[in-house]
């Protein structure tokens, strides 16, 4: 199975770096479905639940954009071009930072903020976000 990112790219475009879901942000089902596990097995179930959303949710910077898909079954995608996003800002509680976890808050020309919450890493997420927005050549319209 081949991902979304890679479906959606336009000639010319790459992918300059892929961010990915933390396992903290599932944290919750994670140990309740340690603590089910005796329980008829429900918590393989919970399990379960918590691997398609890791697995299911794909972030990319691109060369001209930035991708967000969520959704396994039901899918909800999110492009902004990369010279149309006004500010990328992470929020990261004491927990967040000291795991390495945290929400992006991404504002585009236009639109409302788009909240992508349990990242990984979104410090780096932001520098090479950054990074690219600045290689990026200007539309002059």
């Amino acid at each position: 199975m081949s991902r979304y990112v890679d479906e959606v790219l336009v000639p010319g475009e790459r992918v300059v770096h892929l961010g990915r879901t933390s396992l903290w942000s599932v944290w919750h089902l994670l140990l309740f479905g340690l603590l089910l596990l005796p329980a008829f097995g429900l918590g393989l179930i919970l399990w379960a639940v918590a691997y398609v959303r890791i697995r299911s949710t794909e972030l990319a910077v691109t060369t001209k954009r930035l991708i967000v898909k969520h959704g396994f079954i039901r899918r909800h995608t999110m492009e902004i071009n990369i010279n149309k996003v006004e500010s990328i800002q992470v929020e990261q509680s004491l927990t967040g930072r000291m795991l390495n976890f945290g929400t992006l808050v991404i504002a585009g020309t236009g639109s409302s903020h788009a909240p992508l919450a349990g990242i990984a890493d979104p410090l780096g997420f932001r520098r090479a976000f950054v990074e690219a927005q600045d290689a990026a050549p200007t539309n002059q319209t």
